[in-house]
């Protein structure tokens, strides 16, 4: 199994059994995190959006949320480079899973 299926394999399965689940992106540049304007992926963009930036080198780690503002959520976090220290998780939030790839398949 590669790193890359190791890291989506799980993401995969949480999409499958929580078809309404929705993923927030945030990306790592210049020492800070941001998020993508708000805009939120469907549950069946999620895998395919995360493997190919992993395919294209981007580094990720990501969690399956329970969020008492925003619901249970997957959160995307994309770096190049050496690995940064993600963003905390959302106050009063709860973490059920989650994973990490440096973005170098093995």
């Amino acid at each position: 199994m590669s790193e890359f299926e190791a890291v989506l394999d799980p993401l995969a399965r949480i999409t499958r059994k929580h078809k309404t689940i929705e993923a927030y992106v945030y990306w790592h540049k210049d020492t800070a995190w941001s998020d993508a304007a708000g805009e939120s992926l469907d549950a069946e963009e999620i895998v395919f959006y995360a493997e190919g930036l992993l395919m294209e080198g981007f580094g990720l780690a990501w969690d399956h949320l329970a969020d008492p503002q925003l619901g249970d959520h997957i959160r995307l976090c994309f770096w190049q480079g050496a690995r940064p220290v993600p963003p905390a998780s959302p106050q009063g939030s709860t973490r059920l899973a989650g994973g990490e790839s440096s973005g170098n398949p093995v």
